[in-house]
């Protein structure tokens, strides 16, 4: 009986990401968030970590290594061991828009970072202060264009950063761009009036905007968003109909990565990504996970970093 049940059971354990990975993990899991804590990427790594812990049998701990928009996080994960035991929350900053506006990384993501799996899409919104008396995306154009405005992002080269350059050159403005540490400073700041406008994730925007905080004008995708369906698109405003901004996030490893270490990885994360309760608590944050194969990712960032690059060069947009 007992043989039957282990030659039963075989198929499973044969499954599972910590057998598949012979020994791994040996120890704790370092997961590195390149900005301060409280924002979307640190807020989708903290409700993952402990989920993947439960597949990995290791504690698997979040650390915030912040500064460079991700870049310092980045580094210290291209310079760690490639065995498994740290990981990178990698945003389109930091491997798709830092590589073509920094002209001294010691790195490239592309080819010095192993890709996971996606871990998500993320809405961004346009916000505003509630002291603000506009009322939609063409009238902050129309009053960029009597006296150029300040706008916030969460640091060079994020999602905002590049959403507020490419307003800039599609309406024909020259408003301010004004970089934080994280998005949680950010929006401190916007809501206390100190930026007039950003484009900032959702998750961190709708609770305010629903405690009457501060304003959401539009979000920054193609189309109005299934999670703020009743938010406009930038894109519905005249001239703007090619607006597209998605922001977004993906689990990295160091190069060299050996491919049981990768496979047990990847099966943990996207395990926690298709979790009921954890799709639940990030959609109610406008967050949508989006699991992928680590070659889709790698096909996915080179895309968006082929994608950017002309629109970073074009707006002249720096790292300060």
């Amino acid at each position: 009986m007992r043989r039957r049940h282990l030659l039963a059971s075989l198929p499973a354990l044969l499954a599972s990401p910590t057998v598949l990975a012979q020994g791994f993990p040996s120890r704790p899991i370092r997961f590195l968030v390149g900005f301060p804590p409280g924002g979307t990427t640190d807020i989708a790594a903290r409700l993952m970590a402990p989920k993947m812990q439960a597949q990995l049998g290791q504690p698997v701990v979040v650390e915030n290594r912040a500064g460079a928009h991700g870049n310092i996080a980045s580094e210290y994960v291209v310079r760690s061991p490639p065995d498994g035991h740290t990981i990178l929350m990698g945003t389109i900053g930091g491997l798709s828009i830092n590589p073509i506006m920094y002209g001294n990384l010691s790195f490239d993501p592309l080819t010095d970072l192993t890709p996971i799996t996606r871990v998500a899409m993320i809405v961004n919104v346009l916000a505003i202060p509630m002291d603000r008396p506009w009322r939609s995306v063409q009238d902050v154009i129309a009053a960029a264009k009597q006296q150029p405005l300040n706008y916030g992002s969460s640091g060079s080269g994020g999602a905002g950063h590049l959403a507020g350059e490419q307003l800039n050159l599609m309406a024909g403005v020259r408003n301010v761009h004004v970089p934080y540490r994280g998005g949680a400073p950010l929006v401190t700041d916007l809501v206390t009036g100190q930026v007039d406008f950003a484009f900032t994730p959702a998750s961190g925007a709708k609770a305010l905007a629903e405690s009457g905080r501060l304003r959401m004008l539009a979000v920054s995708t193609k189309a109005r968003s299934p999670l703020l369906p009743d938010i406009a698109a930038v894109s519905e405003t005249p001239g703007l109909g090619d607006f597209d901004m998605q922001d977004w996030s993906g689990l990295m490893a160091p190069r060299g990565l050996p491919e049981p270490v990768l496979s047990a990885l990847h099966g943990a994360a996207t395990a926690a990504l298709r979790d009921p309760e954890l799709v639940a608590a990030l959609g109610a944050r406008a967050i949508q996970a989006t699991p992928s194969s680590p070659e889709e990712l790698g096909a996915f960032i080179r895309a968006e970093t082929a994608k950017w690059a002309p629109i970073v060069r074009a707006s002249g947009a720096t790292p300060g």
